[in-house]
């Protein structure tokens, strides 16, 4: 027996006298078919089971159940009635808004066609010229340009329109007129600005066309990733000091890089002295300190020998008085010491040795000196070896598409060349000034010694020739 004759007999159980029962009860079964209907076909759509029969069956079952126990309960009968009921009236409902939208769609099809029909190929041309330049100017600007920091600034897209309007063709001579008078002026804005923590604020800033933004130390730049503005790393120095003068209204003279960055990013990434130094690796330190105290013992040897030259110099001029705080000072007080009636020979041979003695102390520090200079430029071949054993290994690793993997070790490689040869061009003056003074100090020291002991042997040989010219006559 099927589920409909089912329904039928079991209403006919539950039959009334009253008519008025009766209509109701078969509006109810004729919506509760209509339920039973809906509800085993989406049923038999969602159910996983493995037969389709058996699907089938299951549902069959499940309806006559909701059946039966819908006429038991009036109640629940006259609910799903009214709910059928509102379900039916809203579907209506949802049925004639889209007939609606449907027919006004149709309507705004057929009238584009018809103001596109009247506007022509002129008006058609026009608008694939604004497409394209529009599309080309928010491609050449984008979040790159210093014009477009402000919020729609930049014509809007017309890849999506059909038919031009006039506002549109307003629009987009109203911005691109705003971006011509703003790359000709200098404006002052107030804009969210990071910092090199990453702290955003608002800071006050000026804005030259399209060639600089800068605040009243620093020089500013677009983001690459959201287009914000950043303080650059660093800002070159011939620069910053034009900045503050030119933010303030008091100069008009501002440097400007026309290729809009390249170059003030070259300069930005020059390295200073320290970041120089630093290039040349632990060579470059080596180095530098070799050279450091190469030069503190050259300068501490140099100035012992001008205070030994002013010592002397006093000293010659008081022959007389002699000192043992200057070396000439000290040879001639041992040359007077000496026994004089020793043979000429055997005094000067004791006057060389006096002289002899006094010479460690004024060429003292010399050979150190000598050989820094020497080795200085010996570290720097050192360093360049290794620089460039750096560099070809970053060869091997990475190739030669990056030059920027290879630079460390070509600046190292220089760089220590460099500092090995700025460290021996001033140990090589040094060690020369040192031994021109030792020199004259040696000199002057062996003239005054040869002068008094030529002076003692002519005082000798005076007394002699006095002492023997009686017995003659």
């Amino acid at each position: 027996m099927s589920r409909f004759s089912q329904a039928i007999n079991r209403s006919a159980i539950y039959r009334q006298p009253a008519n008025r029962f009766s209509v109701r009860r078969l509006a109810a079964i004729g919506a509760l078919m209509m339920l039973v209907a809906f509800s085993s076909v989406s049923m038999a759509q969602t159910e996983s089971a493995t037969s389709l029969r058996e699907a089938r069956e299951a549902a069959e079952l499940r309806d006559q159940q909701r059946l039966m126990g819908f006429l038991d309960d009036q109640q629940a009968l006259e609910a799903a009635l009214e709910q059928a009921r509102a379900e039916h009236e809203e579907a209506q409902q949802q049925q004639e808004v889209l007939e609606q939208q449907q027919a006004e769609q149709a309507d705004q099809a057929s009238e584009l066609n018809a103001r596109q029909a009247e506007q022509g190929e002129a008006l058609s041309g026009l608008l694939s010229n604004l497409v394209r330049h529009s599309s080309e100017i928010r491609n050449a600007l984008g979040e790159e340009s210093l014009l477009t920091l402000e919020e729609e600034s930049l014509p809007p897209r017309l890849d999506d329109v059909e038919v031009l309007e006039r506002h549109q063709l307003e629009n987009v001579v109203d911005r691109l007129a705003t971006l011509t008078a703003r790359s000709g002026r200098a404006e002052r804005l107030s804009m969210p600005v990071a910092d090199a923590n990453g702290e955003v604020t608002t800071r006050e800033l000026l804005r030259v066309g399209d060639f600089a933004a800068f605040t009243e130390s620093s020089l500013l730049q677009r983001g690459e990733h959201d287009g914000s503005l950043t303080v650059m790393p660093r800002t070159p120095p011939q620069i910053a000091e034009l900045l503050p003068d030119y933010y303030q209204g008091e100069s008009s003279l501002l440097a400007v890089d026309p290729t809009q960055g390249s170059v003030l990013n070259a300069l930005a990434q020059q390295p200073n002295l320290w970041e120089r130094f630093q290039q040349g690796g632990y060579v470059g330190y080596v180095v530098v300190a070799l050279g450091i105290l190469g030069l503190i013992i050259g300068l501490g040897q140099y100035g012992y020998l001008i205070l030994v030259s002013m010592r002397v110099n006093r000293q010659r001029q008081s022959l007389g008085q002699l000192q043992a705080n200057n070396p000439l000072g000290r040879v001639l007080q041992r040359f007077e010491g000496m026994d004089k009636h020793q043979t000429p020979e055997a005094l000067e041979a004791r006057l060389d040795e006096a002289v002899l003695a006094e010479l460690p102390k004024l060429e003292r520090s010399q050979p150190m000196v000598k050989l820094l200079a020497a080795i200085a430029p010996l570290l720097g071949l050192l360093g360049t070896v290794t620089g460039m054993i750096v560099t070809f290994q970053a060869i091997t690793v990475f190739g030669t598409g990056d030059p920027q993997l290879m630079a460390g070790g070509i600046s190292q490689a220089l760089v220590t060349t460099v500092l090995g040869l700025i460290t021996a061009v001033p140990l090589l003056f040094v060690q020369t000034a040192l031994s021109g003074r030792s020199r004259y100090l040696t000199h002057v020291i062996e003239g005054q010694a040869s002068a008094a002991l030529a002076d003692h042997l002519e005082s000798q040989s005076q007394a002699q020739s006095q002492t023997h010219t009686p017995a003659v006559t």
